[in-house]
């Protein structure tokens, strides 16, 4: 044999190596929490993480209430827009044309920021909710709105559409975390008192039917969650310091350890949006983890 021929089988064997350890590698780290942030850039009420089309990271709180910082690629942050009147954020949402709706539970409003503007105005008003709190847009537009009452530890579950708010459910637990699948055939919305999720069926109009149990815990609360492409749900324990990953059968595919203890929301971005960031309230930051799995901002 010759020495070419034996320097490219060195060579060949070298390479395959590599790659066999930087896939064993970037196999390890899925669903291994790292900090994405600094910490206390955001206030203890961070919450409502979106992506943008161009792969930006928002949320509410930057270093003070009332406000949404924006945060890059590489994890820098910045404040991008004030809310006014007194407005403090929740939720937040992008539709596929990347304006920004955002759950304003103080003054009842869903608020909206236009695609290349940061200047935040009403786009739906209701005085009846208690305190709009989490999102979700369907993939056809239409937004759903949880709506807590803390002091009674009841809720209720809101559609917004055509720029009318509508009461869809009133009296439930307390509700928060809310996600659509990727189909847009299942609402998932949760109680964070009563540490138990629902499932409805989607109508074509928009309305639900069918409601069932879909996950109850024994222990700790519920927060902020999201479906995968696969219709797998993520959902943030709070105080638990975990991202529950459930099947759309309701079991527990994954549990994700945070370094914080109250994550607040989830959303995905990165690359092949299968980059996870979560709001951490203790922390005041985002932490990430990968999973194998798209996700959405929907």
């Amino acid at each position: 044999m010759s020495k070419i021929k034996i320097e490219q089988k060195k060579l060949f064997y070298y390479l395959s190596c590599l790659i066999f350890l930087f896939c064993s590698c970037k196999k390890e780290n899925y669903y291994i929490a790292f900090d994405f942030t600094k910490e206390h850039l955001f206030t203890k009420g961070i919450e409502g993480p979106a992506v943008d089309s161009k792969g930006n990271l928002y949320a509410v709180n930057f270093n003070k209430e009332g406000t949404i910082g924006k945060v890059d690629k590489k994890g820098n942050s910045t404040l991008y827009t004030t809310l006014s009147k007194s407005s403090i954020g929740n939720g937040i949402r992008f539709d596929k044309e990347d304006n920004m709706y955002i759950a304003d539970y103080v003054n009842h409003n869903v608020l909206i920021v236009k695609k290349d503007s940061i200047k935040p105005s009403v786009y739906a008003h209701n005085k009846n909710m208690n305190q709009p709190n989490d999102l979700v847009i369907s993939p056809s537009g239409i937004i759903y709105l949880s709506d807590p009452n803390w002091s009674s530890n009841t809720g209720n579950l809101w559609m917004l559409k055509n720029n009318k708010i509508i009461l869809l459910e009133e009296n439930m637990g307390t509700t928060n975390g809310i996600a659509v699948n990727s189909l847009g055939t299942k609402l998932y919305v949760n109680e964070s008192h009563q540490k138990k999720i629902w499932v409805y069926d989607l109508n074509e109009d928009g309305g639900v039917r069918n409601k069932k149990l879909f996950k109850s815990f024994i222990d700790f609360g519920l927060d902020g969650m999201r479906c995968d492409k696969l219709g797998n749900l993520y959902v943030c324990r709070y105080g638990k310091g975990t991202v529950a990953i459930l099947s759309p059968k309701g079991e527990l595919l994954q549990k994700v350890s945070l370094k914080g203890k109250k994550p607040t929301n989830i959303t995905f971005g990165g690359l092949e949006k299968k980059q996870c960031f979560v709001t951490m309230a203790d922390r005041g930051c985002f932490e990430s983890f990968y999973t194998q799995i798209s996700g959405k901002s929907f």
